[in-house]
């Protein structure tokens, strides 16, 4: 049974990679019969390279993806040297689910509402300035033509996910171990940092740093709402390409997903490339010398959760913001006309975004359960870098294979293709989620209730899945909140058909009113927070009762008592 559990797993969240990148490879060469193209060329490769302004996009793409990517890096290593072991690392992990539950559609939209010309940052200048600061002078990061504001953006946002991941890195190494031994042969905390922990974190940071730069080289939602459009980064120009009414110029587009896969692969092999040089290569500052740099974590990580908190604030003041005039710190009229003229509409999209989400996620979740259960008893698996190939390779070069395979199934279950490409790229964020929980979980509890007659589902349904109940809640809550952020999966699969509170944000950031737009942040950033806050919940509930179950086994256990003779 599990064997053929195991088979579904890998046919919905495996195999569909295979058609996905076959049906972009034969479109990108031209060969694409229903529209008459039956005849394999490199037309689509060349128009991609002679459209204008195309270098400067990949240049745009490149640049933004390993400048963000580093910056969240260096970031994330500041915060961990100043606060890992003390009171501030306590709370760091207090503020670290909200703000990763924050989707980073609604991080950019809060982000816009700060840094555009007319935001509340230009504000506080104009203030401080007075008449000497114009908005246009004033406004640097949000549309700018060096993608500037974009690489802020996204090295603030993926600080909070390096260092989720860092936690169980540092375990791993046992950072108290290294720093006793470090210390007794004379390093500072600093050094002991930089020249012993520093090497060791960066090589196991690797997987999570790979996702990141392939995110942020193929990321087209944010690019839209606050990166460079004339011209545009590469993921974007290629999503337009994808949209042009002529058919006939779908090589091209298919040519420029592929080019965007190979600049994915460049920038994964440029980040195995700086490893090296740093850690093997340049690795003299390892050793030599008794430097080491004490960074300002504590005040990043400050800054970081201020302009995080910022933002929700911010997007309320905007949705019942009736007139706000520039250069006014705050609106000088309110009104809740806008939420009135909005609430239905905004009630049966979040209702859909809901149901996808939800369905998606318990699947993501059920197939990862059984592919980790699977991997205990058999002692095999589908190696952890075939798992991670929806988080590595840019959505764009997948997606459009997998739409045309759809085409051929049947093309009116929108929604059933929908939900099946949230579960396609949420599956691989449950698996890791659920990775680090079931490795270091007890199999000796598991071999115990067998010997006692229980049976296999008995065992694991008494024992294992009340110990592991808050890391399952914490992965569902990360599926659910993967699938809401799903953009491209929702427009292309569903065909324009499928409105979700993503789509409907990112849509409304091209220029409709900022009330609108700021509803629409505002539950994008709620809906993940509110199953995150839930997940929280479960995992205190569900300590408690094992505490109170503890403390009643004790009581009612029978103890040896020294006879009494009368």
């Amino acid at each position: 049974m599990l064997r053929a559990l195991y088979f579904v797993v890998i046919a919905v969240c495996i195999i569909p990679t295979i058609p996905g990148v076959a049906g972009v490879v034969a479109s990108s060469l031209s060969f694409i019969p229903p529209l008459g193209l039956d005849e394999p060329t490199l037309n689509g490769f060349s128009q991609v390279f002679q459209w204008e302004g195309a270098w400067h996009s990949i240049g745009l793409s490149l640049g933004s993806a390993v400048a963000s990517s580093y910056i969240a890096c260096f970031l994330t290593f500041c915060i961990l040297q100043a606060s890992w072991g003390n009171k501030f690392w306590r709370k760091i992990e207090l503020t670290l689910s909200p703000m990763l539950a924050i989707p980073h559609v609604a991080f950019a939209i809060g982000f816009a509402f700060l840094f555009s010309p007319t935001g509340l940052g230009a504000r506080a200048v104009h203030h401080l300035l007075g008449e000497s600061a114009t908005s246009s002078e004033l406004a640097l990061l949000i549309k700018d033509p060096y993608a500037f504001g974009l690489i802020i953006m996204l090295a603030l946002k993926e600080v909070p996910f390096l260092l989720l991941m860092s936690i169980s890195i540092l375990q791993q190494i046992d950072v108290e171990r290294i720093t006793k031994v470090s210390a007794s042969l004379g390093y500072s905390r600093a050094q002991i940092w930089w020249k012993c922990i520093f090497p060791q974190w960066f090589t196991k940071l690797r997987f999570p740093m790979l996702a990141v730069l392939a995110y942020s080289v193929s990321v087209v939602d944010i690019a839209l709402i606050i990166g460079p459009t004339n011209p545009p980064t590469f993921a974007v120009l290629v999503w337009q390409w994808f949209n042009d009414p002529d058919l006939n110029l779908l090589p091209r587009a298919a040519a420029g997903a592929i080019v965007l896969f190979g600049l994915a692969s460049l920038i994964i092999a440029l980040a195995r490339l700086v490893e090296w040089a740093i850690l093997k290569y340049f690795r003299t500052w390892q050793y030599s010398g008794r430097t080491g740099v004490n960074l300002p974590g504590k005040t990043v990580f400050t800054a970081l959760s201020a302009l995080s908190l910022m933002i929700i604030p911010l997007m309320i003041i905007w949705s019942f913001a009736q007139r706000w005039r520039f250069p006014d710190l705050l609106p000088s009229r309110y009104s809740m006309r806008f939420w009135e003229f909005e609430w239905d509409g905004i009630m049966s999209t979040v209702g859909q975004s809901l149901w996808i989400g939800l369905i998606a996620a318990s699947i993501a979740l059920l197939l990862a359960l059984i592919a980790h259960e699977y991997r205990i008893k058999y002692k095999w698996q589908v190696p952890g870098f075939i798992i991670a190939i929806p988080m590595l390779i840019p959505q764009l070069s997948v997606l459009f294979g997998m739409q045309i395979t759809t085409l051929y199934i049947g093309s009116s279950a929108y929604e059933l293709w929908v939900i099946w490409a949230h579960v396609f790229f949420a599956f691989p964020f449950v698996y890791l989620s659920l990775d680090g929980p079931w490795k270091s979980f007890n199999d000796g509890l598991i071999k115990a209730s067998l010997s006692l007659g229980k049976s296999p589902f008995q065992s694991w349904y008494s024992i294992k899945l009340p110990i592991l109940l808050p890391a399952i809640a914490f992965a569902w809550a990360v599926g659910i909140s993967v699938s809401l952020a799903q953009y491209l999966p929702t427009l292309m699969l569903g065909a324009g058909r499928i409105s979700t509170i993503t789509t409907e944000a990112v849509a409304l950031t091209s220029g409709f009113d900022r009330r609108v737009t700021a509803i629409y942040a505002i539950w994008q950033a709620l809906l993940p927070l509110f199953f995150f806050s839930l997940a929280i919940l479960v995992s205190r509930l569900q300590l408690r009762y094992r505490r109170l179950t503890f403390k009643g086994f004790l009581t009612n256990e029978s103890a040896p008592q020294r006879p009494r003779h009368p």
